[in-house]
């Protein structure tokens, strides 16, 4: 069973890749952490803790960055919506406010693991970069980072860059420069993770608690892309990152070097790939271009049915 760390700002796809992540008999969660991104800290963290409230989870959640690291804080209301799960009503947390810190909560689960330990981080890479300007001997205990967030040859916040990357730019630099092994989930495969509104349909006819939320979440979703982006459906750009470390032939990759732009004028957060080898420097990353589609949808369909089941 891997052991991982789940950290989100959720955001609709961050609260479905959570439910996959503890509906997974592949992975043992030892918590969850919280950043700024979608929504406000506060916000993403009170989030978290309703999801987990819903499945029954009391998993531990820490609350970690109200802002990047260097910059201020940009959201996407207009697509969370004002709370940031926006378009069903959610239970309140049950559970007491994890004590430690974001940051310090990863540094501390990491060094008493016995072995190491996935990272997913699903929103700006704020406290994964944190947690290794805190302790960056933490690296030996992180099996590999599996991070949603940039793009080869799609963006969707400026013409050059991805969200997540371009909220915090500097600290995704830091974590590309690392050193750990990463894989890259950005938009060219995620892009492709797409739920249609046939399958919200089909998801919400399951009939259980789960997925009826599930369904309710992903349908205001979906709405929403397709005010802004023209999108049929629902992309489940952060399940796809749980989905990679559930199941690695869920995707098709290649290994390539990614920098970080974190000055250009038109180009802040661009994840810069090196498709032809130019630039002469060793590859840092394992980069998604693809996806098995059929297989993904499995994962997540069979997740939501399990965690109805147990509810």
């Amino acid at each position: 069973m891997k052991k991982v760390i789940l950290d989100c700002d959720p955001g609709h796809d961050d609260a479905i890749a959570i439910m996959l992540a503890c509906a997974s008999p592949e992975l043992e969660v030892l918590g969850i952490t919280t950043v700024a991104g979608n929504q406000t800290g506060k916000k993403t963290f009170a989030n978290a803790r309703q999801v987990l409230t819903l499945i029954g989870s009391d998993l531990p959640v820490a609350r970690g960055f109200d802002k990047p690291l260097l910059r201020e804080l940009i959201t996407a209301p207009e697509i969370h919506g004002e709370t940031g799960l926006d378009g069903v009503e959610l239970p309140a947390p049950l559970d007491k406010p994890c004590a430690a810190r974001a940051v310090n909560f990863i540094v501390e689960a990491l060094l008493s693991a016995e072995e190491p330990v996935y990272l997913i981080p699903t929103g700006p890479l704020t406290n994964i970069a944190g947690a290794l300007l805190l302790a960056p001997e933490i690296k030996e205990k992180i099996k590999k980072i599996v991070l949603m967030g940039g793009g080869v040859l799609v963006s969707n916040k400026t013409p050059a860059a991805e969200f997540n990357i371009y909220v915090d730019p500097e600290a995704a630099k830091i974590v590309f420069e690392s050193g750990i092994p990463i894989t890259m989930v950005g938009l060219d495969a995620t892009n492709k993770a797409l739920f249609s509104f046939e399958d919200i349909e089909t998801l919400s006819q399951l009939g259980g608690k789960v997925s009826a939320v599930a369904a309710q979440l992903l349908a205001f979703y979906a709405r929403r892309l397709k005010r802004f982006f023209d999108v049929k459906g629902a992309h489940l750009h952060d399940p796809l990152a749980v989905a990679a470390v559930i199941d690695p032939a869920v995707l098709d990759t290649k290994f390539l070097q990614v920098d970080i732009e974190t000055k250009g004028e038109f180009t802040r957060g661009a994840t810069v790939v090196d498709l032809y080898g130019v630039t002469g420097k060793e590859a840092n990353a394992e980069v998604a271009f693809g996806l098995d589609l059929s297989k993904f949808k499995s994962l997540v369909f069979n997740a939501i049915k399990s965690l109805d089941e147990r509810s």
